[in-house]
């Protein structure tokens, strides 16, 4: 006989457990992940938006040729207008605004990158003669070479000159430091001494145009050239001793005659390169401090990296270090020794730089 299983369920059946898939989330429920997801997202929008008004917005007030009002009332009106699309745009239209916002930035970054330097602007009249040496043998030839009388800080007597020098006279190399403010940020620059002669001071400097002021912001954003300035020190050492009104500083270095004449053999190059070649001025990376760097490196001497090179108000306790500079006493006695300050303003037209040096 057969049974029918089917139809006597067995009496444990009733205790046989179900299993059951769970029911789908409901439409709209949104989960702790999708809340940080979107967040996340709005946070970095918000980085990348503000970031890229403010790079716009220095640019257009800043960058290249030529400070006026009205470029920083451009970038300010860029900061406003960017506010408003990105917070209070209406919504519709809200996605056309927000692209027509990102192709001007985009404009104005690719005008930025396409910015090159110049010898051809309307120079200040200090800066507007560019300097060339010519060596043949020992002699050096140098036009465009500055002796300016100044009256007050922009009203002088231009005057330019020719000079020889004989560079196996050449042994000496002082470095100047100019602090226009106290803090770790200074102006420096060098002066080579030959013997029985004055010595050729070298600056280099941002190059402005007519109606332009150095500026850190302008000195980020190719707003100034590259400029050797090529002079005597009465020009270059009073004019910010007795007009400008900064504390400077001279060290002599501790170099040989043979090094001294291969470093002002570099700055020729550097110097008459930059007549054929303008290059833009940086204030971090082209400035005065880093080409006397990259320049004493060609010349043959390496040193490893230094802050100091950047807070440049601070490279004398570097050299002092390194034993660039005089070390028989403190450096503390060596910095109060340095200071020329009051001996330049008192000093005369033709013996300018004895007087400078006279507590050697």
């Amino acid at each position: 006989m057969r049974l029918n299983l089917k139809s006597h369920p067995r009496a444990t059946d009733k205790h046989t457990v179900v299993e059951t898939e769970p029911a789908p989330a409901q439409a709209g429920t949104v989960t702790w992940r999708d809340s940080a997801v979107y967040l996340l997202r709005r946070v970095l929008v918000a980085t990348v938006v503000a970031v890229a008004t403010s790079v716009v917005a220095v640019i257009l007030s800043f960058a290249g040729n030529g400070q006026a009002t009205w470029r920083l009332a451009l970038g300010v009106a860029f900061v406003l207008w960017s506010a408003w699309v990105w917070t209070r745009a209406p919504k519709p239209g809200r996605m056309r605004k927000r692209a027509l916002w990102s192709c001007a930035t985009l404009l104005v970054l690719a005008w930025f990158l396409t910015l090159r330097p110049s010898h051809t602007r309307n120079w200040k009249p200090e800066v507007a003669v560019l300097p060339s040496i010519q060596i043949e043998g020992d002699r050096a030839r140098i036009t465009g070479y500055r002796d300016f009388n100044y009256r007050s800080r922009d009203g002088f007597d231009a005057r330019y000159q020719e000079r020889e020098v004989d560079l196996s006279r050449l042994n000496s190399i002082d470095l100047f430091i100019s602090y226009w403010k106290d803090g770790p940020m200074a102006h420096t620059f060098l002066s080579f001494g030959f013997e029985n002669a004055g010595p050729v001071c070298v600056s280099i400097e941002a190059r402005p145009e007519v109606g332009e002021r150095f500026g850190a912001l302008p000195g980020l954003l190719k707003a100034f050239e590259l400029f050797y300035v090529v002079g005597t020190e009465r020009d270059l050492v009073r004019l910010r001793t007795n007009h400008r009104n900064e504390r400077v500083y001279r060290y002599r270095l501790n170099v040989s005659p043979a090094d001294a004449r291969r470093l002002f053999e570099v700055y020729v190059a550097q110097i008459n390169r930059l007549a054929d070649k303008p290059e833009f001025y940086h204030l971090l990376r082209n400035n005065c401090t880093m080409n006397i760097i990259r320049n004493a490196e060609i010349a043959g001497r390496k040193a490893p990296f230094d802050g100091r090179s950047i807070l440049n108000g601070r490279i004398d306790r570097y050299l002092y270090e390194v034993g660039l500079v005089e070390r028989t006493a403190s450096f503390d006695e060596l910095r109060a020794h340095a200071e020329i300050t009051k001996a330049a303003q008192k000093a005369g037209d033709e013996t300018f730089s004895q007087e400078i040096r006279a507590k050697e």
